[in-house]
Order: C-alpha cells, then structure tokens, then sequence
C-alpha cells in the first residue's frame, strides 16, 4: 500500500525506508523508529519532492540535531554567498537548513538549494508571502497566505513553520501582559499586524484544517512556531507565551489526526533556571512532540558573543528533553551573517548538542570524546585534528606557535603533563631543565 506521510504509514504498522535510515543512523532497530514516529514523539521531515534528502530522525531517544538559518534578505541579495553558508553546512555536518529568504528570487534560490542539499530543508512561508504574492501585506487575503505554503510543499521543502497559536486567545493574553519586547518573531509580528489591521482572525489558525490537508498531500512536517517567544530574559515565561503554547498543544493532536508530523518550536531569550521547567513543560502540554529551540539565549548584553549565550542555553535545553537546536550565530542581533559568523555558529551549536547527547547518555554519544582523549594521551597531534568539531582552527591554532618539540605544545613544552607521565611510565627519565638560549 502507498501511504501518503511517514506518520501514517507507522500507525499502520509499515517501516518505511526513511525509516530504516534513520534507525541505521541513530543505532537502533528500525521498528523502534516506527513506535515513536506512530506516537508523534519522533518526526522524520521528507517531503515526496526532495529527491537528494538524507533523512533524520527528531524526537525522543534520538541524537540532537543543528539547524542553520540562511536566506536573502531584501538588504543583501547575494545568492552565491547563501549557497555558500549551505555547502559549508553540509560540510559540517548539519542536519538541517532553513531558508529564511524574505526577498528577491526566492523560488530559484530554494530549487537549488533543494536540489544540493541532503540536509532537510525548511522555511517560514510567511516570510515569503509579500515577495511571492506581490502584493502588501494589508492586501493579501487568507487563500492568499496557503497558496504560498502550497507553493513551498511543491517545490519539495522537508517542514515549514506555522505560526498557527497565535490567535485571538494568544493576542489578548500579551496585551494584558505589557512586555519589555512585546512580539520578536518576525512571523508573528507580521501575522499580529496583519489580524490587527484586517480585524480577522489568524487565517493558519482559521483554516489550519486546510493547512493540513497540503502538508499531508506532499508529506511536510509542520513546525508549529512560536510567535510569543520570549525577546528577553525579562519576557520568559509569561502569560503569552505559555498561552500559546496551549493553543499549540491542541494544533499538535489536530496534525497527527491527520497523519501531519509535528514539531514545537521553543523559547528564544530565557534564564538558566527556566529552561529545564519549560523543556518539561512542552513535552507534557503539547504530548511528547520533538521540541525545537532557538537558543535559548541567557542572557541579553553579549551582542557579538550570541552564539556562546545560545550555545549555553542550547546545551541546558537539550539535556532537558529538546531534541532540535537552530543555531545562532556571533552575528545575532546585529546583521546579517557572513561565512566566518555561520561557522562559529555551527561549532557552538554542535558544541550543546554534543554535550547534552552525553548528558542523556545516548549510547555511543561519548565514544569520539574517548578517543579524542586517548589520543591527547599519546599525543597524536594529526588524529587529534580529524577527531576535532573543526578540524581547521584546531589545526592553525596549533601550527600559529609550534613548539620546539613535537610531542608537546607551545603552552607546556616540556613540562607537557602527558609526556611527563607518558616517560616515567615507560621507564624513562625527564629532563626539563632549559637554559634559555
């Protein structure tokens, strides 16, 4: 039989291929991938369309995953350097993209990028609507808004976010709630501005049964996003976001009764100590669905540094239970990111996910430590460089100050603890006595 999405043919007891590469990659039987993608706890984003699609799993008991942000904004229209940052993040070993494009020849640029990537592909459709629509957003209708998703499902795009919990309930509870940065996803802004200036209700909300059905017809996951993200640590947790995590909630059992994989998108800004509460908090409210964060970032001073404020709150957050990290890059809040902002990204986020995947204890996650350690014993500078997160900086960082003597660096030389134990051990006798000349 042909099922038309990854959920539906799990609930009908059928491992599909996406299915036993996934369970492949993650190191588990292929019918364990089935169970949790039946129940909704494991997504497998791959759309029919996206011929070159590696697949992964997201969700529970699976290793965290990195998404990187790219995308033409209407400031800077480089086309070659965006498919630049995507072959350095296929290089790197990233399981996600999204294209951001928000102007420009947005439908070109996302053929070619789906067509390079073995990474799933996501976007934010609303982002695209003005460009693709030609229209201001005052004149766009609600048909207007789902011919746009149903553009970005044709054209092969593995999940898109839907900021469908935003809704009259949601915009009352942040109007009662005065806060420091009132809306900061761009989505939501415009979707608010758009309900404001119409008087109508949130046409992907309204209509979210019609969203539905072109998400299943092309097998597109739906990240449902979360307009009311907190934009500073003083905004978390607050009546608006936790009220459109409800209405989240009960869009993630609309989806999966119709067989639409889901997943949750999380907080933005957030202290330490609420993040552990709100990971919980959205596994139970919106029943296991995988959690994908932004972030978080933890504190609001370090403009030029936001990749290590999201790196901290990225590897909290995934230790807690999240299970999909977007990257953020040094660049955050300040322009957009260049190639070198893209790569220190990447790093940082790989960085959270590694740990919090040995914090939960995945099997295997430790090994590459164990062996990077190993080798740091024997001082094996060129295995200690393939097994580095980036190769690269590990490798110019040491040859920038090389040391007299090639089993040390230039920080101990000889008093190198490794080689000391390493000698005595072997019987040997140390000298470390240097005249200076």
């Amino acid at each position: 039989m042909q099922y038309q999405t990854q959920m539906q043919a799990a609930k009908a007891g059928s491992v599909t291929e996406q299915m036993r590469l996934v369970a492949e990659k993650e190191g588990l039987a292929p019918e364990a991938i089935r169970e949790r993608v039946a129940c909704g706890a494991v997504a497998i984003p791959a759309n029919i369309h996206h011929k070159s699609l590696s697949p992964e799993g997201i969700g529970q008991g699976l290793r965290t995953k990195i998404n990187v942000n790219l995308g033409i904004s209407g400031d800077s229209r480089d086309y070659e350097r965006e498919l630049k940052k995507a072959r350095l993040a296929l290089e790197m070993g990233c399981e996600s993209i999204m294209d951001l494009s928000n102007c420009g020849k947005t439908t070109a640029f996302r053929r070619e990028l789906l067509a390079l990537s073995g990474a799933m592909i996501g976007t934010v459709p609303m982002y695209d609507a003005v460009g693709y629509l030609e229209k201001d957003l005052l004149d766009i209708s609600a048909q207007d808004f789902l011919r746009v998703v149903e553009a970005h499902a044709k054209e092969g795009v593995d999940f898109v976010t839907i900021h469908a919990g935003i809704n009259r309930r949601t915009i009352e509870a942040f109007k009662r709630s005065p806060r420091l940065t009132n809306i900061v996803s761009r989505g939501g802004s415009l979707l608010f501005a758009w309900m404001e200036m119409t008087g109508n209700e949130n046409p992907f909300y309204e209509f979210y049964d019609d969203v539905m059905a072109i998400l299943k017809a092309h097998d597109v996951t739906i990240s449902l996003g979360d307009a009311m993200r907190p934009g500073c640590t003083k905004d978390s947790s607050d009546a608006a976001q936790l009220c459109e995590l409800i209405e989240l909630g009960h869009l993630t059992q609309r989806a999966w009764a119709q067989d639409v994989q889901v997943m949750i998108e999380g907080p933005g800004h957030m202290a330490m100590n609420e993040i552990q509460a709100n990971v919980l908090l959205e596994k139970k409210l919106c029943h296991n669905a995988p959690f994908y964060v932004l972030g978080p970032l933890v504190t609001d001073i370090a403009p030029g540094y936001d990749h290590i404020t999201s790196a901290i709150g990225g590897a909290i957050a995934a230790a807690s239970g999240a299970d999909f990290l977007c990257y953020v890059t040094p660049a955050e809040h300040l322009r957009l990111p260049d190639l070198e902002d893209v790569r220190e990204g990447i790093v940082a986020s790989k960085i959270a996910a590694h740990a919090a995947d040995i914090a939960k204890g995945l099997p295997g996650a430790r090994d590459v430590d164990n062996r990077m350690s190993d080798a740091r014993r024997r001082i094996d500078w060129e295995e200690m460089f393939s097994l580095a997160l980036d190769p690269e900086k590990a490798r110019k960082y040491h040859d920038s100050l090389p040391p007299a003597e090639k089993k040390t660096c230039s920080m101990c030389g000889r008093m190198c603890a490794m080689r000391t134990v390493n000698q005595i051990l072997a019987g040997e006798k140390i000298e470390l006595y240097c005249d200076g000349k």
